[in-house]
């Protein structure tokens, strides 16, 4: 008989806000505990250690507007941010400092998160939606240089653009696998959908999987690519393995929407962790198929 699935290993309780992103930095506690950074929908950033399970730092720069994407870029130190407020931040954390070091302004109202690709020591290039609600910018940081604004065929109606993933090639999903060359899509339907991409780069999808209840907030591969995992608007987390989309756990602890889900990296498979941040403003953390 299949095993039950597990409880979390913990809880993170303490931001008074609904939690819309998670992003994890290993090795900078020590070999074996990662650094948990979450953006909530108060506008702040917490960074967790994961050591005590309380925070280190609260970082406020998005004029209390919600925090909808994290990411480092090459170390715990050097942070970006995006929020409601139209801005996406950098930060350096270096000898404890708190404050915004740059940002750019997106002019754009939705909620798409950028998307980061390095490209050489010390740069990198930034994917983000464009004023106009149908193209896609993409400039070079640290210098904010515009590189290209990816633009729709003339009478093409695409819509608002949802999410973005840069990698080597022009692809973009909301989250891909470059070794096998497929991505993974979640919508507000009950369907989590495949797609390929063939010789002509094209994206094709050539698999779906129905759920039970409609609604997915974020899709993230974990980076062994054997896994991933869902964060479900009917406030469940839900674990895949890759190969084939077979369903493999239901966890079940939130008792509001699942906003976000994040693997840590970390090289020694046993200690690989799952975060996962919900609008009933906890973080819950988890050990699942660490051995896979």
């Amino acid at each position: 008989m299949a095993l039950p699935p597990p409880d979390p290993q913990f809880v993170l309780r303490g931001t008074s806000a609904a939690i819309h992103t998670l992003h994890f930095s290993c090795g900078s506690q020590g070999p074996d505990v990662p650094t948990l950074f979450s953006g909530s929908e108060n506008g702040f950033i917490h960074v967790w250690n994961l050591k005590t399970h309380r925070v280190d730092t609260a970082l406020d720069g998005h004029g209390r507007k919600s925090v909808y994407c994290v990411e480092t870029m090459g170390g715990k130190d050097r942070l970006l941010s995006q929020g409601r407020d139209q801005r996406i931040c950098l930060w350096d954390l270096a000898e404890g400092r708190t404050s915004v070091t740059d940002s750019v302004f997106t002019e754009n109202v939705g909620f798409c998160r950028c998307s980061l690709l390095k490209v050489a020591q010390g740069r990198w290039l930034m994917a983000m939606a464009a004023k106009a609600l149908e193209e896609v910018q993409v400039l070079e940081l640290p210098s904010k240089t515009s590189v290209c604004t990816l633009k729709p065929e003339v009478g093409a109606k695409l819509g608002m653009p949802m999410c973005l993933k840069l990698w080597q090639e022009p692809v973009m999903s909301l989250d891909f696998d470059s070794e096998k060359a497929k991505g993974i899509s979640g919508s507000s339907e009950k369907v989590l959908s495949i797609w390929s991409l063939n010789e002509q780069q094209n994206l094709q999808v050539y698999k779906t999987h129905r759920l039970v209840n409609a609604g997915i907030s974020d899709i993230t591969i974990r980076p062994d690519k054997k896994i991933l995992a869902t964060a479900g608007w009917d406030h469940r987390i839900r674990i895949f393995g890759w190969k084939k989309l077979k369903p493999l756990a239901v966890l079940d602890y939130h008792t509001a929407t699942v906003h976000c889900v994040s693997f840590s990296d970390h090289r020694n498979p046993s200690e690989r962790l799952l975060a996962a941040g919900s609008k009933d403003h906890r973080i819950s953390i988890w050990s699942i198929y660490t051995q896979t």
